[in-house]
């Protein structure tokens, strides 16, 4: 029998922008990552904790809100794994949950690290990030840029 997961502190608000994306340094790393839709969904029918191990509850409730939950999840579930690659990671690297993905008020995708994810990425040099989705009834795909402290200071 496993322990039950450590209660995580939410991240901040997703209704929250929190302005212009950041301008910092060089590109640290590249992640891209492609998730089938059906494949996840089945994963999440079988494995009901999945859902609360994986996403934040401000996550679950955006894609809860879609006609199609499944979709969402396959892009953010991607990003996830973007995000671990472009910090030359992968899973099991922090806690996945810790990732988190969040829209600005615009649409545009934002990356939030929390708890393991946030000491995992100030070990690598992280500063910032920015991240691209993209989504079919079929496929999920994410695409995250690591990016180094500004030179400038």
């Amino acid at each position: 029998m496993s322990e039950a997961p450590a209660p995580v502190e939410p991240g901040p608000d997703p209704r929250v922008s929190t302005g212009p994306l950041p301008t910092v340094g060089p590109v640290l790393g590249v992640g891209v990552d492609l998730c089938d839709v059906e494949r996840l969904r089945a994963a999440m029918q079988r494995t009901p904790g999945m859902r609360s191990r994986i996403f934040s509850e401000a996550e679950q409730e955006y894609c809860e809100r879609r006609s199609d939950p499944a979709e969402r999840y396959a892009a953010r579930f991607a990003a996830k794994e973007a995000v671990l690659k472009a910090m030359g990671c992968g899973l099991g690297s922090c806690a996945v949950r810790d990732i988190q993905v969040f829209n600005e008020k615009t649409g545009a995708p934002r990356v939030v690290l929390v708890d393991t994810a946030a000491r995992l990425a100030a070990e690598k040099g992280v500063a910032g990030w920015h991240l691209s989705l993209t989504h079919t009834s079929s496929l999920a795909q994410a695409t995250a840029l690591a990016l180094g402290p500004d030179p400038q200071g």
